[in-house]
């Protein structure tokens, strides 16, 4: 007569409760289950096989293997109910919210680098009794080149590659000048303002943008001189960087000013006294901005006479003087996108 111990069954059953112990997830059971107790598996393929035994050995046989069968399912149960119960408690543990800590909600927003040093220098010139007037970024012609002395022939408009709108009639503004006539036409004389905002050229490179930001400047009253024009840059300039700085003025041309003049500084890096230095290519200057003394057709198109009134103007690049101000070497990064370094990149 067969012995059922010696028959395959406790080596079976051996086997079953050493993978059990090593069943740590509901998943692991279930694989398990279908292994010992599925269609082909192996404790059924064992009641399959009763049949290849004398008919005397059957019962014997039978009732070994149904215990067993009995055996594993309570054992997979209980397991089961384990299993579950620490799952539950693992996925409250994970769920669980401790009121003591500090919010990880999405934090307080902040003014873009270029926005900062805008504020910064209209404070500046606030502080000198300016005023911020402001003016549409769609422009039409009359206001962005003809009232600046810029007519359709001019070569001026070739530096000045112009973003066009219904077939010529509007373009996007290529400087903010445009706001200094709607000024002038609306305030007449005396007049001081700064005018900020973007402006569009087709032009994309390290060092310019197809939109950039300007903060260009106006000042009309009665008997008004380049010196008072250099003395308010002069002062401006050494506000931006904190400190005094060596500055010249070169002769330029510009159609809306008349004389005309460019404004260099000392590098803010060297000082010049780095020939390698990558800001200012070992020149020792930097170029800031234009400026000059109001032409008089452009007062005469604003609505003043330059017979009783006179004065300067000036533009400069903010997107410049926040990478001077950064030591940014590429325009382009202010308007990737990049939050980690528009939130902390530039302190």
């Amino acid at each position: 007569m067969v012995n059922p111990k010696t028959n395959g069954i406790e080596d079976v059953k051996n086997a079953f409760i050493k993978e059990l112990k090593l069943a740590k997830r509901s998943e692991n059971l279930n694989e398990l289950r279908i292994r010992y107790l599925g269609r082909k598996g192996i404790v059924t393929q064992m009641l399959k096989s009763l049949g290849t035994l004398p008919p005397e050995d059957r019962p014997a046989m039978g009732k070994a293997i149904n215990d067993l069968k009995s055996t594993i399912e309570d054992m997979l149960k209980r397991r089961m109910e384990e299993l579950a119960l620490f799952e539950e408690r693992e996925q409250e543990r994970k769920d669980a919210i401790d009121v003591t800590q500090p919010p990880k909600g999405r934090p307080w927003g902040g003014f873009h680098p270029v926005v900062e040093v805008m504020h910064e220098l209209m404070d500046i010139f606030v502080g000198l009794g300016f005023s911020v007037a402001l003016g549409p970024e769609v422009e039409d012609d009359f206001h962005n080149f003809e009232a600046l002395n810029i007519p359709p022939h001019h070569p001026a408009r070739d530096m000045q590659d112009t973003f066009y709108l219904q077939g010529n009639e509007l373009l996007l503004r290529t400087h903010t000048s445009p706001v200094q006539v709607r000024s002038m036409l609306k305030y007449g004389a005396p007049l001081r303002i700064v005018c900020p905002g973007k402006v569009y050229r087709r032009d994309s490179d390290p060092t310019h943008s197809p939109m950039f930001h300007q903060l260009e400047g106006l000042l009309i009253d009665e008997d008004v001189s380049i010196s008072d024009l250099k003395g308010c840059m002069v002062h401006f300039i050494d506000k931006v960087f904190g400190r005094p700085l060596k500055s010249r003025f070169r002769a330029s041309y510009f159609p809306f000013t008349e004389p005309s003049l460019e404004m260099d500084v000392e590098c803010i890096a060297c000082s010049g006294e780095d020939p390698a230095c990558r800001i200012c290519k070992g020149t020792g200057w930097l170029e800031i901005c234009g400026m000059g003394m109001v032409h008089p057709k452009v007062l005469r198109a604003g609505g003043i006479d330059p017979e009783v009134y006179n004065g300067f103007a000036w533009g400069l690049g903010i997107d410049r003087v926040a990478m001077l101000k950064y030591s940014l070497s590429d325009l382009r990064i202010l308007f990737s996108g990049d939050i980690a370094f528009l939130a902390g990149g530039v302190n």
